[in-house]
């Protein structure tokens, strides 16, 4: 009997123990925040362990913002050479493909016919002068009226102008150069017929050459006189300078887009008209922009967002963007110099996790 109540007493004591031992188990994983305690799990805002991260400071630094554009290279100066008057080429005094200077003759059409008419009129002039003498020395001796006399004045200053006419159609049969270039491939031979539309040949002068292209017109307040630009051309990796000397004072309505041209040497000749241009244009200088990598960046309903961290722990900022470059992107408000703007994790953050940050060098 004895030995029953001993062993009943040791069962009791027994289950007591374990009881004693659980209930101080678990409040030593509360007190730790474990499960089933009173603290809140690693998912948890402000609880468990801190997510690794990478992040940049934002800093202010200046930002040459610039706009890649394509544009179209032109010669400084380019006609088709044509002739004034009808008639039959006598010579042609250029080599195709050579350089030319202002006012060199380049064709010379038949002027025999004009000379001839030319050689009539001096002979009416002769007349008409002498005839005009005669009858000034009559008027002073009161033999003729004045009437008289102003017919024979009339006479000669008639005769004049002819003369002055057949020279200004003489100095049409020589078609010259209106300015220093090169000439290119001629359609006409000695001996060929020649009318005001008969294209004799190209005249191009292409030093300097001009480039044109457009900018789209939320750029238009960007754009200066004398700004430098940077261009390549296709074939070459050689980069060539301009500078900006002409800007249209209007904004062209179907295309949106503001018109610019621009002036570069040319004395190596290795820029032909024709060509295209891609064209670096420098707008605004930043002197205090705030640069951020891209990927640090979401978008959102409303925007744009970025984490930055805030006493250890992920905060959420909406930002306001401009320029975006190959790397970076322009925030014109929302962040501060300073800021600590996180690149990675971004996606699985949540604002107010715990966060601890390897900052990386910013380019």
């Amino acid at each position: 009997m004895k030995i029953k109540h001993i062993v009943y007493a040791l069962l009791i004591i027994g289950l007591g123990a374990l009881v004693y031992y659980r209930i101080s188990s678990n409040k030593e994983q509360a007190g730790a925040g474990g499960p089933g305690g009173g603290g809140k799990g690693p998912g948890g805002p402000g609880g468990g362990p801190a997510m690794r991260v990478s992040g940049v400071v934002a800093t202010p630094r200046e930002f040459a913002n610039s706009l890649s554009v394509t544009g179209s290279i032109e010669a400084n100066e380019q006609i088709q050479v044509r002739g004034q008057v009808s008639g039959l080429v006598r010579s042609i005094n250029f080599q195709e493909g050579s350089n030319v200077r202002k006012g060199q003759v380049l064709v010379k059409i038949d002027d025999s016919e004009l000379r001839a008419q030319l050689a009539q009129a001096q002979t009416r002039q002769t007349l008409a002068a002498e005839n005009e003498r005669r009858a000034r020395l009559l008027l002073e001796k009161e033999a003729i009226s004045r009437e008289e006399y102003d017919v024979a004045r009339a006479e000669l200053k008639t005769a004049q102008a002819q003369i002055q006419l057949v020279r200004a159609q003489l100095a049409k049969t020589s078609i010259t150069a209106p300015f220093a270039g090169k000439v290119g491939l001629r359609a006409v031979s000695a001996g060929s017929f020649l009318s005001p539309e008969t294209v004799v040949t190209n005249l191009v002068s292409i030093n300097p050459i001009k480039i044109s292209f457009a900018v789209p017109e939320k750029y238009a307040a960007q754009v200066k006189l004398n700004t430098e630009i940077t261009f390549t051309v296709a074939g070459t990796q050689e980069k060539y300078k301009a500078k900006v000397y002409a800007i249209e004072p209007s904004i062209e309505a179907t295309t949106r887009t503001l018109q610019l041209r621009a002036r570069a040497d040319n004395s190596s000749g290795k820029l032909l008209p024709g060509s295209f241009a891609n064209i670096q244009l420098p707008l605004t200088v930043i002197n205090d922009a705030l640069l951020i990598p891209t990927q640090a960046v979401v978008p959102v309903q409303n925007g744009k967002k970025v984490f930055i961290t805030e006493n250890g722990k992920a905060k959420e900022v909406m930002i306001e963007t401009s320029t975006r470059t190959e790397k970076d992107l322009l925030v014109t408000s929302g962040l501060s110099a300073g800021d600590t703007v996180l690149t990675t994790g971004i996606m699985s953050l949540k604002a107010g996790s715990p966060v601890k940050v390897a900052l990386a060098k910013q380019l």
